[in-house]
């Protein structure tokens, strides 16, 4: 038994230079052999509880088992956990993770084991979705020869799966859509009159969504308006400054139907219903015909509409 002495500390190290050998007996035995196979078994007792990882013994009543090996799991539920934010040296994984009690489907009891779950700087906090009742999977490793560290570690089971989607499309206007898109590539916000309603509907469409008939006479529109309604989106977006963002419908001065826009140039929690608002426009160089000449509506210092004034365009 070497040791070392320092000024102010004593090491002490116990060693078996050939290692410490044990007999297993049967129970154990059979527990590490279905491991070495890929396998969880455990051991029912006479009371019909089963055991994982098996005893020799039930722990209630001191009474030998049946000798009934049961297959559990693989997957588990934990019971409880402990966070490991800083890792030491001899611990299974080199970066934050659990040690986890996990109950094996079939079994009555749980077995202690590393719980991985996913890469964190040295000194992360807990993740928010590690919680007791999280189902969970082991990694068993390549090459097994019998022991606990035959599951490298238990990890969560997928329950979330991110599938990349892109969508490709070409969409010709008809003449109306042409025709107000060659108003927005001029720095002109262009509208139809409906000859029924006289309402001015805005993009125009070539008719009038209310009374279905067409529309031709042309309605220069100012490009400011009133937010009737919006959502607070937290989801990236190409066109919006920042997360979160405000999608609105704005009902433009002078019109009959509501646009659907971005609003930025103010806190998201900021906007309401009824803020006076008007087009920020891109630098005249950029402009094509594209909706994206605008980049959003900002707010007016200007009061706010009454709700009584647009509560039908809400």
């Amino acid at each position: 038994m070497p040791f070392s002495t320092g000024p102010s500390e004593v090491n002490h190290v116990l060693e078996f230079p050939g290692g410490y050998t044990r007999s297993v007996g049967p129970v154990i035995g059979r527990f590490l052999s279905e491991l070495r196979d890929g396998r969880l078994v455990g051991v029912r007792t006479a009371a019909g509880r089963v055991l994982v990882p098996p005893s020799e013994h039930d722990p209630d009543t001191g009474e030998d088992v049946t000798g009934e090996f049961v297959e559990v799991g693989p997957a588990g539920t934990v019971t409880t956990w402990s966070w490991v934010p800083r890792p030491a040296k001899g611990h299974p994984l080199d970066r934050p993770f659990a040690w986890a009690l996990v109950r094996p489907d079939g079994a009555d009891t749980a077995l202690l084991h590393a719980l991985d779950v996913g890469v964190f700087e040295e000194g992360a906090k807990p993740p928010r979705f590690l919680k007791t009742g999280m189902r969970v999977r082991p990694r068993w490793r390549a090459e097994r020869n019998g022991g606990i560290g035959d599951i490298e570690c238990f990890q969560p089971e997928v329950t979330m799966m991110n599938a990349p989607t892109r969508l490709e499309y070409s969409l010709k206007g008809g003449k109306a859509l042409q025709r107000f898109l060659e108003g927005i590539s001029q720095g002109k916000i262009l509208g139809h009159r409906c000859p029924v309603c006289e309402q001015v509907i805005v993009p125009m469409k070539g008719l009038c969504p209310r009374d279905g008939v067409p529309t031709t006479e042309e309605v220069e529109l100012p490009d400011t308006g009133t937010v009737t309604t919006f959502a607070v989106n937290n989801i990236p977006e190409p066109r919006a400054p920042e997360v979160p963002f405000v999608s609105a419908y704005v009902l433009l001065d002078g019109a009959g139907l509501t646009m659907l826009t971005l609003v930025a140039g103010i806190p998201a929690d900021q906007v309401r219903m009824g803020m006076r608002v008007k087009a920020a426009w891109r630098p005249r160089e950029e402009w094509e015909p594209s909706m994206g000449n605008i980049k959003w509506f900002e707010p007016l210092d200007e009061p706010d509409v009454p709700f009584d004034e647009i509560k039908d365009y809400t």
